[in-house]
């Protein structure tokens, strides 16, 4: 609880007297959505502050990696104007001083290590006592301004631990959003050409246009072990109002690489290390910061074309800790180093792991994205059925397994299969418990796919399920229905078009026995 005394606020201001209300609010759970500000700060602003600068104290505990602050005045019909600023523990100089301003162009700032709101400064969170920094450069005689600052101290650099009031949600529509969940840019191996053989880095705005131009929802910004590309994407979504631009890390090793999606917190990255333990003590850090984590590219050959590309890890994998499997990479859904048939092996030992797919863009051309389902961002593209186009959503979009990849990122295709069990239905993702003997009754929906033909998936093994396999014109429905016994299987469903090309891939539904 944090409170000034009548003495303590005359000692802290010098010139007219600024009366303040500090309540401390109680702190609200890591991840929730709707938590309440940590302080809330009144204050009356009168004439005699017109033209000056004042401070506002508030304290910063232990173990805060973020501060955001939400800033309202009263006034504005009568011309009052109230700047405003940040300064750390160590004053306007100090190396923990100055942390930007904004003036009167923001109400709503935030800071962390990472990143912070244009104006600010990106700053280690240091305890201690920070100020807001007000300056008031018009107030009108006779009128006065009462003033509230809401604190917001988060606790980790988890996306789901962000206040509300930043983290934007671009559409609040339930349905299938299309991106692409593996890119590179400048802040690691991203380039662009340059003259003659010249390689530029490639900064994140060429990202985020060129997903924009292919009309995708989300990009996930995966650079190797950094994430210094943070706060490019803080300055620039809000200039992409339909683009949902989303913090994530490719951690790189020598035992295989994997993104963590979703998350602006440092990883140890360094497996083998003595400081760091195997990849087990990697997975428990990304799982500590609210991180999606998949499995990238597992197949791929590692050696001095590609170091530490395929997934070797020393130790035994806790597979609890791991949520995906980037199945498609690039352009490899038809060749030998396909994910697919690494992801079938680990479902058919009872793991939940949700097959993605990521363009691994690297190169980023200075024009246009070219045609759609075309090479580069969106190639594939991953499809994720989410409550809405956020970050948070996103992740529970990707956690529930409703997940399939269009293979070439056509921006028109895909698929619904569900199964009924009695009166329960269950989606990509879901589970289904029927007793033994029981009917399932499989249904789906292609889209976009014309001249294609479905593939039935049981366990691993094509199965004839489909009378009819090939899809009469654009679009198809198909039905079959199976017995349940008394073993798991998972079920799901691939389309390919008229050669053999793999088109969609679909995520399973997972069958439990039960008592029905």
């Amino acid at each position: 609880m944090s409170s000034f005394t009548s003495d303590e606020r005359r000692s802290r201001f010098s010139g007219p007297k600024i009366v303040f209300l500090v309540a401390a609010l109680a702190s609200a759970l890591a991840g929730a959505a709707d938590h309440k500000p940590d302080l809330v700060l009144k204050g009356t602003l009168t004439r005699a502050d017109h033209q000056t600068y004042r401070t506002v104290p508030f304290r910063v505990p232990e173990g805060v990696e973020r501060i955001t602050v939400a800033f309202a005045y009263s006034g504005r019909d009568q011309h009052t104007t109230v700047d405003l600023g940040l300064l750390g523990p160590d004053g306007f100089r100090g190396k923990t001083g100055f942390r930007g301003w904004s003036g009167g162009n923001k109400s709503v700032f935030t800071v962390s290590a990472v990143d912070a709101t244009p104006s600010y400064l990106p700053t280690p969170i240091v305890p201690g006592e920070w100020n807001l920094l007000l300056g008031i450069p018009n107030l009108r005689a006779g009128v006065q301004s009462d003033f509230t600052a809401e604190i917001y101290f988060s606790r980790s650099l988890a996306v789901a631990d962000e206040p509300a009031i930043i983290r934007p949600v671009l559409q609040r529509e339930t349905r299938w959003y299309r991106g692409d969940l593996h890119a590179h840019t400048a802040h690691s191996d991203g380039w662009t050409p340059g003259a003659g053989d010249a390689r530029i880095p490639s900064p994140v705005f060429l990202a985020a246009r060129q997903a924009a131009e292919r009309g995708l929802d989300f990009v996930v910004i995966t650079d190797h072990n950094t994430g210094s590309g943070a706060n490019s994407l803080r300055e620039l979504q809000p200039y992409y109002d339909h683009l949902l631009l989303v913090p994530g890390r490719e951690i790189t090793t020598f035992e295989g690489h994997g993104n963590a999606i979703g998350t602006n917190a440092q990883i140890d990255f360094r497996v083998g290390n003595k400081d760091t333990g195997d990849w087990n003590a990697v997975l428990a850090e990304i799982a500590a910061s609210g991180a999606f984590f998949s499995v990238n590219h597992p197949i791929r050959p590692s050696g001095e074309a590609c170091l530490g590309c395929g997934w070797t890890p020393r130790n035994p994998v806790d597979w609890a800790q791991v949520q995906g499997v980037e199945v498609v990479n690039g352009d490899d859904a038809d060749t030998a180093y396909s994910g697919i048939p690494f992801w079938h092996e680990l479902l058919n030992r009872g793991l939940r792991l949700v097959g993605i797919g990521g363009s691994d863009t690297h190169e980023w051309s200075a024009r246009t994205a070219g045609p759609a389902g075309g090479p580069g961002i969106g190639h594939p593209t991953t499809l994720v059925h989410a409550a809405s186009l956020s970050t948070v959503d996103l992740l529970d979009g990707l956690r529930s397994g409703r997940v399939q990849i269009d293979v070439s990122g056509s921006g028109r295709r895909w698929l619904e299969f569900s199964a009924v069990a009695g009166a329960t239905k269950a989606e990509m993702g879901g589970t289904l418990t029927p007793a033994p003997g029981s009917q399932i009754a499989f249904s789906l929906s292609v889209f976009g796919c014309t001249g294609g033909r479905v593939e039935v998936w049981r366990d691993g093994e094509k199965v004839p399920a489909l009378q009819q396999e090939k899809i009469a014109g654009d679009s198809g429905d198909f039905a079959f229905t199976t017995a349940a016994d008394d073993r798991p299987h998972w079920w799901r469903i691939d389309v390919r078009d008229a050669s053999g090309k793999l088109l969609l891939i679909g995520n399973p539904i997972f069958l439990r026995p039960g008592r029905g």
